[in-house]
Order: structure tokens, then sequence, then C-alpha cells
């Protein structure tokens, strides 16, 4: 399918294109330049997403180091790109730790596993083979935690994931963005389940998963940061998304209460949701783990992505609300524009983008730290 003209994905979808490559990973050179050091220490870990190449993505890699990035955000590498033998799962220690060195060799800490494997459809659709694959999900949270990584970002969109009726739309200055129109979703057929599965269900099955993996994610001291729907629309392909409001992501993750129970904060969801976005933040408070810094124009069933400093999101506000709570944890920018003569075949992750958003970020940073710290 030409991405392009529609977008079929999730957010696994970067360690899908990791594993499409079967060759083991080549290390890159070493940086022998002499790194200069931050003289501003920021407060939050400020990270790339490295869904495409993972850390054998060299542009991306090389930004990282020249704009002080210290920390990396993807799924786990596969274990044939690994060089690791065969049967080696993605679970599995071996895979973790060698995920884990690999972003050490370039300078980056693995700090927020993003699409973790052990978690598909047969989890939230309650599918034959449902415990087992929620046994391995055990497993790798347990050695996830072996390995020093503490943070889990998962989503409840079975089938689908995150989802785009566009991947080409202009913005400004002619830039590409991603786009969602609902009119566009109306002859798209039934999931390859043929039938419908309604919000009850997936409500029973989130239920059914959490008092399984919360408490052995308490023992191993590893975050669940809860990805909210996008598009937060009430159903895709016959699959109800229940978690399109500020109220349904809280009663998901009330359905075990537990201090390492939490949501990855993605402001673009809960702004095409109509929520305010700096409410969310206090309101979720220090059950937000992870955050996506992004934003849109529009709705949840007509909406576009932009730039940082183009959207409806009060963004000032929202970063002085995280620095209010005192969070600490993990950020990045999300869906960015491709930019004038930008490859765009993995919309959204473009570099340019990303280098306007850390930018953009920064500055906030700054501001909002004097404002609120003094």
């Amino acid at each position: 399918m030409n991405r392009r003209n529609f977008i079929h994905t999730s957010i696994f979808a970067g360690t899908g294109a990791i594993a499409s490559g079967l060759q083991p990973i080549r290390a890159l050179a070493p940086q022998t330049a002499p790194q200069a050091k931050h003289e501003k220490t920021e407060k939050m870990q400020v990270a790339f997403d490295f869904f495409y190449g993972g850390p054998n993505n060299p542009p991306k890699v090389q930004m990282a180091k020249e704009l002080g990035i210290q920390y990396a955000v993807s799924g786990v590498m596969m274990p044939r790109q690994l060089g690791l033998p065969e049967g080696t799962m993605p679970w599995d220690l071996e895979s973790l730790r060698a995920t884990v060195k690999a972003y050490e060799a370039q300078g980056l800490k693995f700090c927020v596993v993003e699409g973790p494997p052990a978690l598909g459809s047969r989890t939230k659709l309650a599918l034959e083979g449902r415990d087992e694959e929620i046994s391995h999900f055990i497993q790798f949270i347990h050695n996830l935690s072996r390995v020093g990584v503490k943070v889990i970002c998962y989503n409840w969109m079975p089938e689908v994931g995150w989802f785009r009726t566009s991947s080409d739309r202009r913005t400004r200055g002619g830039s590409l963005v991603t786009a969602f129109d609902i009119e566009a979703t109306k002859d798209i057929p039934l999931n390859r389940l043929g039938r419908e599965f309604p919000a009850d269900e997936m409500w029973a099955n989130l239920e059914y998963f959490l008092k399984a993996v919360v408490p052995e994610a308490e023992k191993a001291g590893v975050q669940l940061a809860l990805h909210p729907d996008d598009p937060p629309i009430p159903t895709l392909k016959g699959i109800s998304r229940i978690l399109t409001s500020a109220d349904n992501v809280e009663r998901a993750i009330n359905l075990y209460k537990s201090p390492v129970n939490g949501v990855t904060l993605c402001q673009g969801c809960f702004a095409t949701m109509g929520e305010n976005v700096p409410a969310t933040i206090r309101r979720f408070g220090n059950r937000i783990f992870f955050v996506h810094f992004r934003d849109v124009r529009g709705t949840r069933t007509n909406f576009e992505e932009v730039y940082h400093d183009d959207g409806i999101t009060d963004m000032y506000a929202s970063m002085k609300a995280y620095y209010e709570l005192g969070f600490s944890g993990p950020i990045r920018p999300d869906h960015v524009p491709t930019l004038t003569n930008e490859d765009n075949t993995n919309p959204s992750y473009g570099l340019l983008g990303n280098l306007f958003a850390i930018g953009y970020m920064r500055g906030l940073m700054e501001a909002a730290d004097k404002e609120v710290n003094g």
C-alpha cells in the first residue's frame, strides 16, 4: 500500500520497520570529535524516537548528538538484526540487553519501549492464545527491568493502531503533514476477523490484562504508560475505541490502581478530543510517565498535524504545567511535518521537523523553568 496516500499503522510500526532489514546491526563509527557538555541541566529526559532504523540510523543519531539529546525511544530491536541465535524472542533478556547496548554504543540511553512485543490482538481482543501472550508480556516486563529500562508505552488499538486518511496534506509553506477525515473511512471494510468488537468487550479485555500485569510491573518497578486512542473516534473497522476522552483514560488506569499504572500524555490525542491540554496535564499529575509533545488543528473527526507553534493548544501553558508538577520523565516530539525536499517515506518522522520541534520545546522549557523555579 502506498503510504503517501493512506496510513494504516500502529505505534509498533517503528519496530516493524526495524524488523524489515535482516542483516545484523553494523555499529556506526565511534564519534571521535570532542563532545561539548551541556551548560544547562534539563529537568526532563528529552528524547528522539528511533522507529526507523533504530540506532543504525546515522542521520538521526548524528542529529541527536549535535542537539545534545541523550535519550532514545523505540521498539525492541529484532533478535536476528542483533545477530542473536535462532529462536531468541524480542522479550527475552538477550534481546533487551543487546538493544540497550546498541543504543549505548551511539551514546544514547534507551529509556522507553514504545510499542512493546508480546502485546497484540490476542490480548486486546481476547483471542485464542491470550494467556500465553500475557505471560510473554510479563516476562518482558521483568527482563526490561533487569536492563534498566523502566517505562513501557502501550496502546489499546488492536489491528489498526494509529490511523490517518492522508499522509501528504499541505500545511505551512507547502510542507507535508498527516491528516484524518472520518468521511474517508466510510467504505473501509470490517477487520480481518469479520466481526464487531463492542466497547464493553474492549473494557473487559483491558481490565483482564491490567489485573494480570500490573502486579508484576509493581514487583519489577516498571511503569505502564497507556496511550490514548488516535484518532479518538468511537469505532474503526468494527473495533470499538474506548480511550477517547480524559474521563475514559482515567477510568482505564483506575481499573487497577497502582503507582506504576499511568498514562502517556499524548497532547495531540487529548487536543483532538476537545480536552484542555494544560488542565489535562494537571489532572493526571504524577500518573504521567511519558509525554508526546505535539499539536493538531481540527476536531476528532477531521484534523491535521501541525508545526508545534501552529496548532490549537497553548503549548507554553502545557510546558509550564509539566514544570509545576515537577515532571522529570521522558518527553519527545511527535508527528512532525515533512519539510520541502525531505523524503516523506515515513510521514511524521522526518529529521527537519524534529529539529524545529526540539528547538521550540527547549525554548518553552527554559521560559517555563524560569517562571516556575526562578
